[in-house]
């Protein structure tokens, strides 16, 4: 009961006392902090807290908002004053930059597995951010902002990047894992954790030095005046070091991994962790474990008035404070603890258990050894879990530990964040595969992941999700999210339901970039130009079917076409043409604000034909909007945007090409001649920067202006175009250089898009010999190299269709070369997509024309 302490594991100059005697004085001297207030609004895990005042707490969470709470005089309880749409994806974390002129009430800063970071005036909160930051490429994990202003954030994308003045200042990169928490120390030093179990210290871009120590993830760091700073890992530790580098002291106590970490203004330490618990950490001992009825504690922060703020994995905010003026009531107390005391602990959390050397209810009479203090007792054929309330002197029941289903907590591999992390047996002799897997996934698609990942045959995919499905019964299953551009993270433009419908080519629901609305519509009661895929389970990455079997080794063959020829256009026309305008005029401001760049900016004229340009979109793209007599685009209008193109920096361009995309969908009588498409065409692909080295990996506005030009090139070709004009053929010569490896899967399918809207156009304008072999020369590519992506093969494989119908009825024939080669790649193709039924369909369909 009197063991010694440890004085190495404690600040330096702490005199020898039994651990005991120094309880006891943290408990006589140290207030105990009590529930104070529970704000529920969230629907999802609230990932991140930050509470910047006293009657300001803002909050991020899973369910895709971030919440500004706040309390007066007048309202002295915290409720939401406003509820930001920060993404379309998970938010997982939340800063806040003091009041300016121009938001009086500061900003929000938000990041998430959109991979933008969004900041968002609290002075009028709008549906769209004031700022949206582009760079990261993964999920944007942590923040921090200097009394500056300056945001520095950390992604799963391995770095770290300093913004000023809401543009990119620079990047850190050096860390070989996620950079999962980062610490402005002040407004040139910047603190990165990750999950390569370093942090480093960085002037500015340069790198100063490396802490190691820890054993797992870096999860948290906090500034300690005049000391140093403070981090939190995986491995369950708490370290104190000095910026030099020199491990002051550590604190151990957590039972799991230690998310995030908060400094009170009297100078101690306050952790939140996935062993359901916030700890209270003064001159280097737990003075209090604040127990919460949920599993994971991910964020926590602390007001200037000393009172603590916890984010939780049950979707509530909790405010604890040390002032009992401030405590809830005796009943909201009670009613708290008895919920504290109702949850069941997964034996996980709290190690291997053996009954039958469990003491029983006797071994309460016995006082705790500290604040916080755990006993697992048995109690008939229940084991509890008891702490020790210093403060009343009396054991409290924390829950009941029961076996749990998989795993107790988080797991991280390869930097990253599962609920389960399975080891998969192969082969006898060989270490086991990692098969990582998040319950909110697909199983079909973690499953396919994982044999892709390793390069097995999807024949055993049914075997994988098996194994998915059996280890992690009784968890819920299966994902609401819709599918994000996976090099661009997600869009930053949001339909607000103005998207005008376009053809069904099958079960994507990938949603645009920039627009944030789908090009398909599932659901649509507009009628689909191309029969719906069967009905039996569709893979959402891949559209895909389980796997049944192995493939005809040869395509099926059909008697006759049942859905070619086809002539049903697919158009990229959903946006959100309000916030592209702003964004388009928010690029030309900046421009004109450097004297460097202010002779980029937008002429009085140009000016005035953009807005021209916008109000008809804005009616014409928007249903709830009246029918108006604004002026359709003209050739001027075209004009204008090429000229903006060719003069504007590359990586400012995207929501001019976003406009281009448009006006080429809705506004096809403005190319009122041959050569003002040429003119067109020229200008996007050499802004799009088409005859550069195409190097991987790719800049960020690089990949991002190639996908709108694609859609802006595939926008061109409609019902009524002219294929005998010499655009047409700059067109697919501009393809040509695009190296397929290169594509993301959205580009892929852009490029199978134009093919398709080209082979529909040729029933009423045929192509020459020339375009013809051009065409199949592109479409062959995507047949012979996609093994991914069945919707883009399906596009192709509709546009050769279509080819070789109009050849076949007006007597042509297909190079004997390319016929050879297209009926050595269909069997390649049936194999490969042999589980899908409308691509079997089509490939019978196609070689039925050969």
């Amino acid at each position: 009961m009197f063991q010694s302490d440890i004085t190495s594991k404690g600040p330096p100059g702490r005199t020898s006392r039994t651990r005991w005697e120094i309880d006891t004085m943290t408990t006589l001297l140290c207030p105990w902090s009590s529930l104070s207030a529970t704000l529920k609004a969230h629907t999802s895990d609230v990932r991140a807290v930050n509470s910047p005042t006293n009657d300001m707490i803002l909050s991020a969470s899973r369910d895709s908002t971030a919440i500004s709470w706040q309390k007066s005089p007048s309202h002295p309880k915290f409720t939401p004053e406003a509820v930001i749409r920060a993404s379309t994806r998970y938010v997982n974390a939340v800063a806040y930059i003091s009041p300016t002129p121009d938001a009086p009430k500061g900003y929000v800063v938000t990041g998430g597995q959109d991979a933008i970071v969004n900041v968002f005036s609290l002075s009028s909160p709008k549906e769209d951010p004031d700022f949206s930051l582009l760079g990261h490429s993964e999920n944007v994990c942590a923040l921090d902002v200097t009394p500056g202003g300056t945001i520095v954030s950390g992604s799963w994308d391995r770095t770290a990047r300093v913004w000023k003045n809401f543009n990119l200042a620079y990047e850190l990169k050096g860390h070989e894992l996620s950079v999962w928490a980062v610490l402005a120390v002040d407004e040139e030093q910047i603190l990165t954790g990750s999950a390569d179990k370093t942090i480093k210290l960085w002037n500015q871009h340069k790198l100063i030095s490396t802490f190691r120590g820890h054993q797992d993830a870096v999860r948290g760091l906090a500034l300690i005046p005049d000391l140093g700073f403070a981090s939190c890992s995986n491995d369950s530790e708490i370290r104190v070091w000095t910026l030099g580098g020199d491990l002051i002291y550590s604190l151990s106590g957590h039972t799991s991994f230690v998310y995030s970490l908060s400094i009170l203004p009297s100078g101690g330490i306050v952790s939140g962790g996935e062993d359901r618990s916030v700890r209270v950490w003064k001159d280097g001992e737990c003075s209090q474990v604040l127990v919460h009825p949920a599993i994971s504690v991910w964020s926590v922060s602390t007001m200037p008035n000393g009172d603590i703020v916890s984010g939780c994995s049950d979707g509530v905010v909790r405010v604890f404070t040390e002032v009992e003026d401030r405590w809830a009531s005796p009943e909201d107390l009670k009613a708290y603890d008895d919920m504290v005391a109702s949850q069941a602990l997964p034996s996980q959390q709290v190690g291997d258990i053996k009954k039958s050397d469990l003491a029983g209810t006797e071994a309460l009479n016995a006082p705790g050894k500290k604040p916080g203090d755990t006993k697992m007792i048995r109690n008939g054929d229940i084991v509890e879990v008891y702490q020790w309330d210093a403060d009343n002197t009396t054991w409290q029941r924390v829950g009941e530990v029961v076996d749990a289903v998989g795993q107790g907590r988080k797991q991280l591999y390869q930097g990253k964040e599962y609920d389960y992390v399975f080891d998969v047996d192969i082969q006898d002799g060989v270490p086991p595969l990692k098969l990582p897997y998040n319950v909110t996934e697909n199983p079909f698609t973690a499953a396919q992941r994982f044999l892709q990942t390793n390069d097995l045959p999807l024949s055993y995919i049914d075997q994988v999700v098996n194994f998915i499905e059996k280890n992690t019964a009784g968890v819920k299953l299966g994902s609401n999210e819709e599918y994000v551009d996976p090099f661009t993270g997600a869009s930053r433009y949001r339909s607000g339901g103005n998207s005008v419908q376009t053809t069904n080519l099958g079960p994507s629901t990938y949603v645009d970039p920039y627009t944030g609305a789908s090009r398909y519509s599932g659901n649509s009661a507009a009628p689909s130009a191309v029969p719906p895929a069967s009905s039996e389970y569709m893979d959402p990455f891949t559209g895909a079917s389980r796997y049944s079997g192995a493939p005809p080794s040869k395509p099926p063959t059909s008697a006759s076409p049942k859905r070619i020829p086809m002539a049903a256009w697919t158009l990229y026309k959903p946006a959100n043409v309000p916030l592209m305008r702003q964004k388009t005029f928010e690029v030309d401001g900046r421009l004109r604000d450097e004297i460097s760049t202010s002779s980029l900016a937008m002429y009085p004229q140009e000016l005035a034909s953009l807005e021209e340009t916008f109000a008809y979109l804005t009616h014409i793209t928007d249903p709830k909007l009246s029918n108006s007599n604004l002026p359709t685009p003209t050739a001027s209008n075209v004009d204008a945007i090429i000229q903006i193109i060719q003069r504007w920096p590359s990586a400012a361009l995207y929501p001019v090409f976003d406009l281009s995309r448009l006006v080429a969908a809705f506004c096809p009588g403005a190319f009122d001649t041959p050569a003002l498409k040429s003119r067109f065409i020229q200008a996007l692909t050499t802004a799009g920067e088409w005859s550069s080295p195409w190097n991987l990996p790719l800049q960020k506005s690089r990949e991002i202006n190639l996908t709108l030009v694609l859609k802006a090139l595939a926008n061109m070709f409609q019902e009524g175009t002219k294929l005998d004009e010499p655009w047409v053929n700059e067109v697919l010569s501009a393809l040509s250089l695009l190296p397929y490896e290169v594509l993301s899967k959205v580009q892929r399918t852009c490029l199978a898009t134009i093919l398709f809207n080209i082979s529909c156009t040729q029933h009423s304008s045929p192509l020459d010999t020339l375009q013809r072999q051009r065409v199949f020369e592109l479409a062959l590519q995507i047949l012979k190299n996609e093994r991914a992506d069945s919707e883009t093969v399906y596009r192709t494989l509709f546009a050769v269709g279509n080819a070789l119908y109009t050849m076949k009825s007006s007597g042509n024939l297909l190079k004997p070369s390319q016929n050879q080669v297209l009926d050595e790649t269909l069997p390649s193709i049936s194999q490969t997509f042999g589980s899908e039924a409308r691509v079997q369909d089509l490939i019978g369909e196609v070689a039925s024309l050969l």
